[in-house]
């Protein structure tokens, strides 16, 4: 007598790639965000993630690192690690990915504080072996009052969700930098993130994550990169980025960084989401602005003017200085 095949529905193959095991990379650098960062880590620890590994990375500053070991170094959750690798964002999170142990490994901004029931938001989603990559939202906590200039589709200047990205659940190219994560086999297959572009210091520069993500795409294209808002984040702003000087600066660096990110990735329609970004959310934004009987209606739309030019101009300077070979 034949026994009946059973035959697994797609269900219970996803349920036997049950992920349960995080790391949480939490880089810094500077003192003046020691509150920031302590925070940060109280809120990952707090979260009560199963098997969960902290790795704070301390970029290349003697007296922070220095803190930090005072300060976590006897719960056994946390490893304190110097950036061995080249000063900046993009050199920290290359050291923690190398001492991360889990198997999703999860970047979370010094100034970010993660929200009830994040880790788990994410980790559902590595039971689907297709699933790469998961980032969650961030919403951006202003030193005082928002700013009456500042327009919602450019909070991403600010490291936070912005209108324009997804606000349910669905794939995207590439996650926020200060709320995302990332298998660990797949980092290590990619080789992490390049030293060409990220934030260096207090320099307002980015495109690391986009970098990653376009990489990953070329290597492993049938992979899944999700956004989930569930996996939520307050990514407190200090005062000084509060500011249009800040702003325009971050801006015209935004786009420098992705004439780099552009030369790096080597792929065709690379920036699409950008171009998408620029030609459609941008426009319909500046109109809607300019007609709000709202306070601030026409400074917002002033500014959304001035941001998409400064990254242009950012981008182009790029680009040229790229072509004529300049340094």
């Amino acid at each position: 007598m034949t026994m009946p095949v059973h035959q697994h529905t797609d269900e219970e193959q996803v349920s036997r790639h049950q992920v349960d095991s995080l790391s949480v990379v939490v880089c810094a650098y500077t003192t003046a965000r020691w509150d920031d960062l302590c925070r940060s880590v109280d809120s990952v620890l707090a979260d009560d993630a199963p098997r969960l590994q902290v790795v704070v990375v301390i970029d290349h500053n003697d007296e922070l690192y220095r803190c930090a070991t005072r300060r976590f170094g006897a719960d056994r959750r946390i490893s304190v690690l110097p950036n061995s690798e080249t000063p900046g964002l993009s050199g920290a999170r290359n050291t923690g990915v190398q001492a991360a142990e889990g198997a999703v490994v999860a970047f979370v901004d010094d100034d970010a504080a993660v929200q009830p029931g994040w880790s788990r938001a994410l980790l559902r989603h590595y039971a689907d072996p297709r699933v790469a990559g998961v980032g969650g939202y961030a919403a951006p906590i202003w030193p005082q009052d928002r700013p009456h200039w500042m327009p919602a589709e450019f909070d991403w200047v600010v490291g936070c969700s912005y209108t324009g990205q997804p606000d349910r659940l669905a794939a995207v190219r590439n996650p926020l930098g200060c709320n995302m994560s990332v298998r660990r086999s797949v980092l290590t297959e990619i080789g992490g993130f390049r030293s060409e572009v990220g934030r260096v210091g207090a320099l307002p520069v980015g495109g690391e994550e986009t970098e990653l993500f376009l990489r990953l795409r070329s290597c492993r294209p049938t992979d899944r990169v999700l956004l989930d808002p569930a996996a939520a984040v307050r990514h407190y702003v200090s005062a000084d980025r509060a500011t249009t000087r800040y702003f325009m600066r971050r801006c015209y660096h935004e786009g420098l960084s992705k004439a780099v990110v552009t030369r790096l990735a080597a792929t065709p329609r690379s920036l699409d989401t950008e171009s998408s970004y620029a030609t459609k959310v941008l426009p319909r934004a500046a109109a809607r602005e300019v007609l709000s009987p709202h306070r601030g209606g026409r400074a917002r739309a002033a500014m959304i003017v001035l941001g998409l030019t400064a990254t242009t101009a950012g981008y182009l300077r790029g680009a040229l200085t790229r072509q004529n070979g300049w340094t």
